[in-house]
């Protein structure tokens, strides 16, 4: 009965998505004589945590009842008062959590709070599938640095592009409208200046339904090439652009970027580039949780070198364009041994349309 209703509170979490970043995901149900008498779920940012609405919304008195959260109830004062003190205040007579929380301020506090004032706490119900659905709050909270999905499309025989540059569209709709539901869900996206060049993209989020997150727009340009009239700095969007670039661009161009509106990151050199784990430190220092890489194939290569990708999704599309020249996803100098290659675990496969989509995270080197 406890994974019924933990269930549901996952369920609620899950309608957090692209709203609560860099907070996590939670979701709260109330339980009473085997009804559900309230629900709640953290809705944006800075607004009431997922205890606090499941209290607003409850139907009748919450004294005695049973409270289902995905994540242990915070214990400190941020945006919000802490919730296991309302939860103490509320009368409830147990706590079933999914997920004990990370956060230093946090970290068991909350149910121990809970237990001091006598209710009885139950943990670790559907515990993985709440540390799957928070997976870019538990590593941004425990590290500060963003956690970064490598997201390409290729086709069978494994190529981004035909001979001549052209790749639109290498997978089908279902698969294009998924990994807009990506970048709600991300932080930022992050391409190399050769995209921006290639294809002149706007790296904003469309939804049928309309209400996307558009990400930040992270744009890697060692020598500040973009063009001033590059839709990314040039959109109409509820999100801003950032340009990571290095000592080795110009500074009037830096100048003018600034001037359009754009933030500036200047990195140290990495082998003559933009140095990658530079910059995922300057983004989580500025409450960026999450990257989406959709970068060509070198950026592809300096990420998992650099050793910032957490996770890979590649979506493989029932194509075979054919060429020597086409490129590939991922480029570089690359492994000189096979012992060497980067290896993927926890992999799963997905289906969007006719074209697939494997799933995996990148093992520790």
């Amino acid at each position: 009965m406890d994974e019924k209703y933990m269930k549901r509170a996952l369920e609620l979490a899950e309608k957090g998505i692209g709203y609560t970043n860099p907070n996590p995901l939670v979701g709260a149900v109330i339980v009473k004589d085997g009804r559900i008498i309230g629900e709640g779920y953290h809705e944006i940012y800075g607004s009431s945590h997922a205890e606090v609405n499941a209290f607003k919304n409850a139907t009748e008195d919450v004294k005695g009842a049973t409270m289902y959260v995905t994540l242990e109830p915070c214990s400190h004062y941020g945006k919000t008062p802490p919730c296991a003190n309302a939860i103490v205040e509320k009368g409830i007579k147990k706590v079933v959590v999914a997920l004990g929380d990370p956060n230093p301020e946090v970290a068991g506090r909350g149910i121990k709070i809970l237990r001091d004032n006598g209710i009885e706490v139950v943990t670790g119900v559907l515990e993985e599938e709440s540390r799957k659905l928070n997976e870019i709050f538990l590593k941004y909270i425990t590290t500060k640095l963003p956690f970064c999905i490598l997201k390409t499309a290729m086709t069978l025989d494994g190529k981004i592009a035909s001979r001549t540059g052209d790749s639109k569209w290498i997978t089908g709709e279902e698969a294009r409208k998924h990994v807009h539901r990506l970048r709600h869900r991300v932080s930022s996206i992050m391409v190399g200046v050769g995209t921006v060049l290639q294809d002149n993209p706007y790296l904003n989020t469309r939804l049928e339904e309309g209400n996307g997150s558009d990400p930040i727009r992270v744009i890697v340009d060692t020598y500040a090439k973009i063009p001033l009239e590059a839709n990314v700095l040039n959109i109409q969007s509820n999100s801003r652009t950032i340009i990571a670039s290095t000592e080795l661009a110009d500074k009037k161009k830096l100048k003018n970027l600034e001037e359009k509106g754009a933030e500036i990151i200047i990195t140290p050199l990495k082998d003559d580039k933009v140095d990658l784990r530079y910059l995922m430190k300057a983004l989580g220092e500025r409450k960026i949780d999450s990257v989406l890489l959709e970068g060509g194939s070198e950026l592809n290569y300096s990420a998992i070198d650099a050793g910032i990708v957490d996770k890979v999704n590649v979506f493989i599309a029932p194509k075979i364009i054919c060429g020597r020249e086409a490129k590939t996803p991922v480029g570089g100098i690359g492994r000189t041994l096979m012992k060497e290659a980067a290896l993927l675990k926890d992999v799963e496969v997905y289906k969007f349309g006719d074209d697939i989509m494997i799933e995996g995270y990148l093992k520790g080197e």
